[in-house]
């Protein structure tokens, strides 16, 4: 894992029918599909910490479309895709990119690859390529040249046409030489090592852990400040530090503006819930929610949390406990994908709503599903206390249904012919299904 750099209260929802506001603004929904598509969950096969024929129902169970592993043995995670639809963002086989280019074919094949993945945090896991090793404080030139070499492998590749490259992960923040691999293709003037023109990768990847080394415990607009794509929300391992300004030997990269909109994942984030600095099973859980909308909502295309289940080895990360039994963390991801389950495509629709006097720690997104209903979540990220606001739907809908996914996945309330309802919200988000 990276540099290690609240959710107490439970939120209570009330709706009644108020007249709509001023200041609403045409907002065109993300596909549901989409949303639960960026969702995704570390599992060790390849480390023999994990068995598929438990991995299959965990992830079945919690809807994850994507795991993340290194393909020791490509046919069981082929398995899991097979029986899940979950597809694998691959690591590199050490640093054998013939053997690794191999097993990315073989997942290709089978319709489970996601992307081809960069070496694993060479700052803690040193990499040997072309004879040399790369060292925190010496070198991360062989990190460097197998990244450019992996990239180019990929790309050349007609059984691999249209699988991306995801960048190394913590490689850019951490390189004691200056590289390059702070940006995905190293633009003119940037005094790299490596020239101008070098290709890494067509995705930043960072690894922008909840927990930071300034805090033990969760704050406030947590998940949120830890998505931010500049700097200034918090002090954690997120975009600006690998791909701004590097966080080792302030290397310069992208500017703030080019950051907002360069293509991202996260491959590895989470928080634990034993040990020193760990936190309950229920905040885990509430966390993990504001994680993947606030991920989403900042432009995270894929969201992978570290990791499926807890190993004593490891640590508990895990969204589930040792025998594979769900943690609170589980049991609300799963209400949240059956809350928001569809696998069609469509071209989603705008809505005109608002949400008077949105505080600082609350945040919005709009979803749409394939039969045309709305999907507000709305979550706030507070430590302690609760706001109270009104959201003006923006039209007249006939059934509107109030989901808590820390409830279950039914509605908790379900109002006819109403165009507002106002939520009182602490540390998790709820759904507002609007239905015409």
């Amino acid at each position: 894992m990276a540099r290690l750099r609240t959710l107490p209260l439970a939120a209570a929802a009330c709706i009644f029918v108020a007249t709509a506001g001023a200041g609403a603004y045409a907002a065109v929904a993300v596909r549901a599909t989409d949303f639960i598509n960026s969702i995704g969950v570390n599992i060790h096969i390849s480390e023999g910490i994990d068995s598929t024929p438990s991995v299959i129902p965990a992830l079945s169970y919690i809807g994850a479309r994507n795991i993340r592993d290194a393909a020791r043995v490509p046919s069981l995670l082929i398995d899991i895709n097979q029986a899940t639809g979950a597809k694998v963002c691959m690591l590199p086989w050490g640093s054998d990119i013939t053997t690794t280019i191999s097993q990315l074919e073989q997942l290709a094949a089978a319709g489970a690859l996601l992307a081809a993945e960069g070496p694993n945090e060479p700052n803690n896991f040193p990499l040997i390529y072309g004879g040399n090793t790369s060292g925190y404080n010496s070198t991360f030139m062989p990190v460097a040249l197998f990244q450019r070499d992996l990239y180019r492998a990929v790309k050349s590749d007609p059984k691999l046409k249209g699988i991306p490259v995801f960048h190394s992960s913590e490689s850019g923040g951490a390189e004691p030489d200056n590289a390059g691999l702070q940006f995905l293709t190293i633009p003119k003037g940037a005094g790299t090592l490596m020239p101008y023109g070098t290709n890494y990768a067509d995705f930043a990847n960072a690894h922008n852990y909840l927990i930071a080394n300034s805090f033990t415990q969760p704050v406030n607009n947590n998940a949120w400040g830890a998505a931010a794509p500049g700097p200034g929300e918090g002090p954690y391992d997120g975009l600006y530090s690998e791909y701004g300004l590097t966080w080792h030997k302030a290397f310069t990269g992208y500017s703030t503006a080019a950051l907002a909109t360069l293509p991202k994942v996260t491959t590895e984030t989470g928080w634990f819930t034993q040990g020193t600095d760990a936190i309950t099973e229920g905040q885990q859980g509430k966390l993990f929610l504001n994680l993947f909308l606030a991920q989403y909502k900042r432009g995270w295309l894929y969201t992978f949390v570290y990791m499926l289940r807890d190993d004593p080895n490891q640590g508990y990360w895990g969204l589930f406990h040792i025998d594979y039994s769900p943690k609170l963390s589980a049991t609300y991801l799963h209400n949240l994908t059956t809350i928001l389950a569809d696998n069609s495509n469509i071209a989603p629709s705008a809505l005109n709503y608002s949400i008077r006097n949105e505080p600082a720690t609350m945040h919005d997104l709009l979803i749409q599903k394939s039969n045309g209903a709305f999907e507000l979540a709305v979550w706030d990220e507070r430590v302690s206390g609760a706001d109270t606001v009104i959201v003006n739907l923006g039209a007249i809908f006939s059934t509107v249904g109030l989901y808590d996914p820390t409830l279950g996945s039914s509605p908790t309330q379900t109002l006819s012919h109403i165009s507002s309802v106002q939520l009182t919200l602490t540390d998790h988000p709820v759904i507002i299904e609007m239905k015409r």
